[in-house]
């Protein structure tokens, strides 16, 4: 039996740095909130899974934004997502958008089983508030995640 070398790499998680982005779309205000920290991340390819969920609001005003009410139930359960696919350190925040009566959580991934495996407990176990549909594929040189820093106009503080 052959062995194989494992290539060991140390990682070290920035620390959260956001921005704010807003635009046009198909004629509607789309606001993010971006981890612009990233930008500059490596080794990247440690995190080469793309993982975007989107959440249906209910109840919104013009533009497609949510209510507050909306918000009072969905923000909440975007936090508590947010810092479970992160633990372990096995994700980092990308973005979050907020579009067209849908609510978008980007993270990029390193262990896609155990990502996967929380949000199918989650489904199967209906620990949501709002529907939500997610997409998880590789994308090992963060093809996904280039417009969003294409955005930053500068560099964050260090």
């Amino acid at each position: 039996m052959e062995k194989q070398q494992v290539e060991e790499i140390e990682v070290v998680l920035p620390k959260e740095s956001y921005g704010i982005l807003e635009w046009q779309d198909e004629g509607m205000l789309c606001v993010a909130v971006l981890n612009s920290a990233l930008k500059h991340f490596e080794p990247k390819k440690v995190f080469s899974w793309h993982l975007s969920l989107i959440i249906d609001f209910e109840d919104f005003i013009e533009n497609g934004m949510p209510s507050q009410q909306e918000q009072a139930i969905v923000d909440p359960f975007c936090d508590k997502l947010d810092a479970e696919i992160k633990a372990g350190g096995n994700a980092l925040f990308l973005v979050h958008e907020t579009w067209n009566k849908t609510r978008r959580l980007v993270w990029r991934i390193h262990d896609p089983d155990i990502a996967q495996a929380h949000l199918q407990f989650i489904i199967e176990h209906k620990n949501h508030p709002r529907q939500f549909d997610y997409r998880m594929e590789q994308d090992i040189n963060w093809e996904q995640a280039k417009w969003y820093f294409e955005q930053i106009k500068t560099e964050p503080a260090g």
